[in-house]
């Protein structure tokens, strides 16, 4: 299950009034006040979202809460909540699956067990109402560079590979969070997490996958600076 832990931006955003009457599907009554608090479950993952305006356009901002992998949809249509649940839920897997296949990963990739696993978890979802402090603070500096590339370039990313692109990007960057000893990478850790939860890979197979990971991203970046 995908829960959608809505900003009041956000909470706005996916909003609209009817003949007077206010139509969401965003909860004001979450199970718990602190994401953390939540019952724990394998088959629940916990995103931020936030909601911005860029050059005049909607933009939405969704980072995982655990792995703080983020992923930006520029001219989000407002109001749509289904609709952006299948754009998500096409954006994380193809994501997912690019890094992959980028960086040699694709052998421990099971495609009849992940394609299943992965519609299964976002085939239900809730929207609420919550925060997460710290999560929001990664979300409102990927955003302060969103923007600035859309300043710089003139325009949002032009279509899903761009966007995808930029996704990557973002995720490629160390973060840190209260709790972590070190420095961790999303994109790393999202992986891990895909491999565990959707692919049916145990910690032996994960372990390996991404050592390969970490010897294709250095063969990449020693192409890059010849």
């Amino acid at each position: 299950m995908l829960i959608f832990n809505c900003t009041e931006a956000a909470s706005k955003f996916f909003s609209r009034v009817h003949k007077g009457k206010k139509i969401t599907p965003v909860d004001n009554n979450p199970p718990s006040k602190a994401i953390e608090d939540d019952e724990a479950s394998n088959s629940v993952e916990q995103w931020l979202v936030h909601a911005i305006t860029v050059q005049r356009k909607h933009v939405l901002l969704v980072i995982h809460v655990k792995t703080r992998y983020c992923m930006v949809f520029a001219e989000a249509k407002k109001a749509d909540a289904e609709g952006f649940v299948a754009w998500f839920a096409d954006r994380w897997r193809e994501g997912l699956i690019r890094d992959a296949i980028n960086h040699g990963v694709m052998d421990w990739v099971d495609a009849g067990v992940m394609p299943e696993r992965m519609d299964q978890g976002c085939h239900d979802y809730r929207f609420y109402r919550r925060s997460h402090r710290s999560a929001q603070k990664h979300i409102d500096e990927i955003a302060w560079y969103f923007q600035g590339s859309a300043s710089e370039s003139g325009c949002l990313p032009p279509g899903e590979r761009a966007a995808i692109g930029f996704d990557a990007a973002m995720n490629d960057t160390p973060r840190s969070s209260k709790g972590q000893k070190d420095m961790y990478w999303p994109n790393v850790e999202m992986v891990a997490h895909w491999l565990r939860e959707y692919c049916a890979v145990d910690e032996a197979g994960i372990e390996r996958a991404l050592k390969r990971r970490l010897e294709a991203w250095r063969e990449i970046n020693a192409c890059h600076r010849r």
